[in-house]
C-alpha cells in the first residue's frame, strides 16, 4: 500500500467509481467493486477505520436486543436486521479467520423465571442462525457459571444462559478490506479529504476536489459514479453534492471503558441484560483487557471527536457492579473510547436506541451521488453488495458479487496453530509468534523477516504487551500508517487498551516511523507532541 504512488494514480487516472470513506462500508464497497472488474478509487479523510469502524463493541452478531424488540413491539424491521446479521456472521468469521473468532457470552440471571425467558429468546436466536457452525445456546447451573466466571457475586446469581456470537478486531479487519481492495486493483488513499465536487451541464458529479491532509496538495479525482460511505458524516457529503437534500442521519454516541481483564477472570464475555437506560451492556475480553460498553446518547457535535467522559465511566461501572463480588473502581479504567452510530431516522420523535440498525442505498438523481446510509459492522458485506448492485444498474452493467467467498489479506491458509510454523522458521518466542500470527495471518512472516534482518526490531515496545518494534516498521511500510496514532490506535490497538502505556512508547514509535518516512527531528517531535496532547485530553476528560 504505497500512498505516494496511489496519490499519483488518483490525479492521473479516470475511475469508474470513486468511494468516499474508508470505514467498513467504504472498504467493503471498494473490494466488491474491484472484484467486479471496476476501476475503483477510495479516499479517506483520516485513516482507515479512524471513526465508527474502529470504535465498535467488537462483536459480530445479529443483535439479541433487536430480537427482543422485534417480538415485544412486533417490529419486522428489527427482525429483518437480526436475520441479516446472523446470515452475515458466519461469512465475517470465515473470510478473515485470523481477525475474527467465535466468542462465548454468559447472560447471568437472578431467578428461574428470568432463565426461562432468556433461554427461549436465545433458542430463537439459534434458529435464525442455522447456517453457521457456532455452538447452540444452553442454560448453565450456578456452579458451571462460577467455574467459567469466578468474579461474579454468587449471592445474586441463580444461573446463566450461554450463547455464542463472533468477535473481531474491527480496525484491522477494515484495514484487511482496504488491503484486499488494493490487491484486487483499487487505488486506496488515507488522510485525503473531499473539498467539493465538479458537475456537468446536467448537474451530475464528474470530479471531486480533494486535499492531501499530509502533503497539503490539492487534486482532482475523476469518476463516472461517486459513492458516499461516510457513516455518521454522510449528510455532509450529500449536501455538498446537492444542497436541496434533506438530512437523513441522526448520530448516536456509544462509549466503552477498558478495565483489567482480571475484573472478570474469564475468557467468556458477559451480556448484562438490564440497564437503567433500557439497553444491554457487554463486558468482553479483548486482548489482555476487558471492554465494557456501550451507551446510547444523541450526538450533534460532528466536528469534535466523541470522547469518554466521567459520567459515562460511572454509568458503565455502576451497570457492571451489581453482577460482581468486588466493585470495580474508576481508577482501574485504563482507556476508553467513544464512537458514533450512523442511525437512519424516519421518525424524528424516536429515541436513538429505538432506531433500527438496518441500511439503505440512496441514489440522488439530481447529482447522481450514491449514498450508503445506516447499517452496522456485521452486515458491512451485504451493505456493500447492495450499494454496488445499485451502481451496476446506474452504469448499465450486470456483474456478479464475489465477496461471500473471498478470503481477505492475511487469511489464506491460516489456522489457529499457524504460529508454530513461524516459530519453527524464525525461532522467535512463543508469545511473539502467536501475537504476529493472530494479527497478520499469513503476512506474519514479513514482520519476522524484519527481525531476522535486524534482531533489535524483535524487542518489545513495552514489557507487558506483545507488540515488537518490527511491527512499527512493517505497518508504516506496508499498511499505509502515516501518523503515530495510525500505528498505536488502529494497527496495534494499544490506544484502546491503555492510554498511559501508549504515551510511554510513543517516542520510540515516532522514532521508528521517522526512519521509514524520512521525518526531520522537528516533524518527529511535532508528531509526538500532537498525539501526546490528545492522549492527555482523553485521560483528563474521563476523570474530570
Amino acid at each position: 500500500m504505497n500512498r505516494s504512488q496511489n496519490l499519483h494514480r488518483l490525479q492521473e487516472d479516470q475511475f469508474d467509481i470513486c468511494i468516499i470513506g474508508g470505514g467498513a462500508s467504504g472498504t467493503g464497497c471498494a473490494l466488491d467493486a474491484a472484484l467486479r472488474g471496476y476501476k475503483v478509487a477510495l479516499i479517506e479523510k483520516q485513516d482507515f477505520a479512524s471513526e465508527t469502524s474502529s470504535r465498535s463493541t467488537k462483536l459480530i452478531h445479529g443483535g439479541v436486543r433487536y430480537l427482543e424488540q422485534a417480538f415485544r413491539n412486533l417490529d419486522l424491521a428489527q427482525l429483518k436486521q437480526v436475520r441479516h446479521g446472523l446470515e452475515e456472521r458466519h461469512i465475517v468469521l470465515k473470510n478473515a479467520p485470523h481477525l475474527a473468532r467465535p466468542l462465548a457470552l454468559l447472560t447471568p440471571v437472578s431467578s428461574w423465571l428470568d432463565g426461562v425467558y432468556f433461554s427461549i429468546g436465545l433458542r430463537l436466536y439459534d434458529l435464525f442462525a442455522q447456517q453457521d457452525s457456532l455452538p447452540k445456546s444452553r442454560w448453565l447451573s450456578k456452579q458451571e457459571v462460577m467455574r467459567r466466571m469466578p468474579t461474579l457475586d454468587p449471592n445474586k446469581l441463580h444461573s446463566a444462559v450461554l450463547y455464542y456470537d463472533g468477535q473481531l478486531d474491527d480496525a484491522r479487519y477494515c484495514l484487511a478490506l482496504a488491503q484486499s481492495a488494493q490487491e484486487a486493483g483499487a487505488t486506496v488513499v488515507n488522510h485525503t479529504s473531499v473539498l467539493g465536487f465538479e458537475k456537468d451541464s446536467k448537474g451530475n458529479l464528474t470530479a471531486a476536489q480533494v486535499h492531501d491532509e499530509m502533503g497539503g496538495t490539492r487534486y482532482r479525482v475523476k469518476a463516472k459514479i461517486f459513492v458516499n460511505c461516510t457513516g455518521p458524516y454522510a449528510d455532509h457529503i450529500r449536501l455538498m453534492a446537492n444542497v436541496a437534500l434533506p438530512r437523513r442521519i441522526r448520530p448516536s454516541k456509544g462509549v466503552h471503558i477498558v478495565l483489567p481483564k482480571e475484573v472478570l477472570q474469564s475468557e467468556d464475555a458477559m451480556l448484562i441484560p438490564k440497564t437503567s437506560d433500557g439497553r444491554v451492556v457487554f463486558a468482553i475480553p479483548f486482548g489482555d483487557e476487558l471492554l465494557v460498553g456501550t451507551t446510547d446518547t444523541e450526538y450533534n457535535q460532528l466536528d469534535k471527536e466523541p470522547l469518554l467522559n466521567k459520567a459515562e465511566v460511572d454509568f458503565l461501572i455502576n451497570t457492571l457492579t451489581p453482577y460482581l463480588a468486588t466493585t470495580p473502581r474508576p481508577d482501574q479504567v485504563k482507556a476508553g473510547f467513544g464512537g458514533l452510530r450512523p442511525l437512519l431516522a424516519a421518525d424524528p420523535s424516536k429515541a436513538t436506541k429505538r432506531l433500527t440498525r438496518d441500511h439503505e442505498v440512496e441514489h440522488d438523481p439530481a447529482s447522481n451521488l450514491v449514498s450508503l446510509l445506516g447499517g452496522k459492522w456485521t452486515t458491512y458485506r451485504l451493505m456493500a453488495k447492495d450499494t454496488i448492485d445499485e451502481v451496476d444498474q446506474l452504469l448499465g452493467q450486470e456483474r456478479l458479487c464475489r465477496t461471500d467467498e473471498y478470503v481477505l489479506v492475511g487469511g489464506e491458509g491460516y489456522t489457529s496453530d499457524s504460529w508454530q510454523k513461524l516459530k519453527a522458521i524464525y525461532g522467535l518466542p512463543d508469545e511473539t509468534c502467536q501475537h504476529l500470527s493472530h494479527r497478520y495471518g499469513d503476512r506474519a512472516e514479513k514482520v519476522a523477516d524484519l527481525v531476522q534482518a535486524t534482531p533489535s526490531l524483535g524487542e518489545r515496545l513495552l514489557p507487558n504487551y506483545p507488540f515488537i518494534q518490527a511491527e512499527v516498521i512493517y505497518t508504516t511500510q506496508e499498511e499505509m500508517a502515516i501518523t503515530p496514532r495510525d500505528v498505536l490506535a488502529r494497527r496495534m490497538r494499544l490506544e484502546i487498551m491503555s492510554w498511559k502505556d501508549t504515551l510511554a512508547c510513543l517516542p520510540v514509535v515516532a522514532g521508528l516511523m521517522a526512519q521509514v518516512l524520512g521525518w526531520s527531528d522537528t516533524t518527529r517531535q511535532q508528531m509526538i507532541d500532537s498525539y501526546a496532547t490528545q492522549l492527555t485530553t482523553f485521560i483528563e476528560e474521563a476523570s474530570a
